[in-house]
């Protein structure tokens, strides 16, 4: 298999495996999507860590297949190109990535899918597909933008240039750089501790965050609005203020 799901503590990890870059072939891309699918519906995945192994993440897609491809058959693979990415952005509970060595093209529209991005002190991101005489087409041009900003988005698309983590850091294309040993466990142990947390609100929460990044405010506050009342239908919602009030703030223990 070139892509694998293995469930410790409520942390589904998706682990990429087709050395020795984990190019991103059609097969790859199918088998990311049925497991993202497959950790939307289970319910002992309460979080999920996208990684490629300690070497490399993913170095983009797989550039001989993709040069035997036509317009027409590209026509007929973009569209689940961008739902095997959309599969794993649409995972209902916190996603962080694990970023060692490269993530480029391809390998960075994934991290980008993740709401959370901790990449090693020695891995490069890019969107290098200018420099084929492309341009992204896994969700690149627009959750790169979203992220980062339109400015920052562009430089790096219209450059195809790779940046280091540092730069990745500061420009916020990833959220923490730690030593490349270290970069599985963070990512591991910030998966477990929202693992712990109440799975329905924090579905709501993405929800919220993401629905609201591709609308209007009104609408936003709408979708908000609904999921805040309805949590006070839930468990988690009465164990949450019943531990606050009886034992203080930061105490309360969901199922």
């Amino acid at each position: 298999m070139t892509v694998t799901l293995e469930v410790t503590s409520g942390v589904g990890t998706i682990l990429l495996q087709r050395p020795p870059m984990n190019a991103l072939d059609v097969a790859t891309q199918d088998r990311l999507r049925e497991l993202a699918e497959e950790a939307t519906r289970r319910e002992d995945v309460r979080a999920v860590v996208i990684h490629g192994g300690e070497k490399v993440f993913a170095a983009g897609a797989d550039i001989k297949e993709m040069q035997a491809m036509d317009h027409t058959a590209m026509v007929l693979r973009s569209r689940g190109l961008q739902e095997s990415f959309t599969a794993v952005a649409r995972i209902p509970k916190p996603v962080v990535a694990a970023i060692t060595g490269y993530a480029l093209g391809g390998g960075c529209e994934l991290a980008l899918c993740a709401d959370y991005r901790i990449a090693a002190d020695n891995a490069k991101l890019g969107q290098p597909e200018i420099l084929l005489g492309l341009i992204p087409g896994a969700g690149g041009t627009q959750r790169l933008a979203r992220l980062v900003g339109p400015s920052k988005a562009k430089d790096l698309i219209f450059t195809g240039r790779m940046v280091k983590a540092e730069e990745a850091a500061a420009i916020g294309l990833v959220d923490r750089v730690v030593p490349a040993a270290e970069v599985y466990e963070q990512a591991h142990a910030w998966a477990a501790k929202l693992a712990q947390g109440p799975a329905l609100a924090l579905r709501a929460a993405k929800e919220c965050v993401d629905v609201g990044l591709e609308t209007d405010l009104e609408t936003g506050l709408a979708v908000e609005r609904t999921w805040f009342a309805g949590l006070f239908a839930t468990e988690d919602r009465e164990r949450g203020m019943r531990s606050f009030v009886e034992e203080g703030p930061g105490k309360a223990k969901f199922l």
